[in-house]
């Protein structure tokens, strides 16, 4: 995958207030790519998740999420899209889900407090930013601007997601320069760089513990240490050395 990527989200979203929808299972990606491509660098191919966004603006959509439909339950990460402040603080609270996404299309109605926005980041959950907007009309680049530095006063760069919600290739940019951009959204340099890896990876991992019972575990190799040139202790050593 030439743009750098290792792992991508097809998104299914679901308006409730356009029309009456309903979740359908989502589909495989063998169903969509004959073969994934190659991940430039190695020879592993990409890895491509199912993601479900639900945009809610009446408190009765959130029922559909304390449901226990077993669509809801293929798909690898589940994201809300809340519309009111009420909705938000819900979603931050109660919602079994693994994303808050964040307006960044125009202003926000209501401000962010940090009691909701605390208890998200305890439950481990994420705040999601997109950034094809902010490329696409100088209007909306300021608004997804100004929202996500209100958001950056309460969580303080924490459990922040930067992704792309890309239709088009074109609209599709490295990690590297939306780390980049995660600097204008008022992150720090490590803080942008997690929020397009080791964020996102936490993102998916949560969602594999939302659907099983207890949790998971996940392991990585531990580096080796250097082992010291010197063995002996400090006193001993200058004493070698005269």
């Amino acid at each position: 995958f030439s743009v750098g990527y290792s792992v991508v989200a097809l998104n299914h979203v679901i308006d409730f207030k356009e029309k009456k929808q309903e979740i359908i299972k989502p589909v495989s990606p063998s169903e969509l790519f004959p073969s994934l491509p190659i991940v430039q660098g190695t020879s592993k191919r990409i890895k491509v998740l199912t993601r479900l966004t639900l945009v809610v603006s009446d408190p009765s959509h959130c029922n559909l999420l304390r449901s226990t439909s077993a669509n809801i339950r293929l798909y690898d990460i589940i994201a809300v899209f809340p519309k009111t402040e009420k909705l938000f603080h819900i979603a931050c609270t109660t919602l079994d889900v693994d994303l808050v996404c964040i307006n960044v299309t125009e202003k926000l109605p209501f401000y962010f407090r940090r009691p909701p926005v605390n208890m998200a980041i305890d439950r481990g959950i994420y705040f999601e930013l997109l950034y094809t907007p902010a490329i696409k009309d100088s209007t909306m680049r300021r608004y997804t601007i100004s929202n996500a530095i209100s958001l950056m006063q309460i969580c303080k760069g924490k459990n922040i997601v930067i992704s792309s919600a890309a239709e088009r290739p074109l609209e599709l940019r490295g990690p590297y320069d939306v780390a980049n951009l995660g600097l204008l959204f008022g992150l720090s340099e490590s803080e942008a760089k997690a929020a397009v890896s080791t964020n996102c990876r936490a993102t998916m991992l949560h969602g594999e513990t939302r659907k099983s019972a207890c949790g998971i575990v996940y392991t990585v190799k531990k580096p080796r240490k250097v082992e010291e040139e010197e063995t002996l202790p400090a006193c001993k050593r200058a004493k070698t050395q005269a």
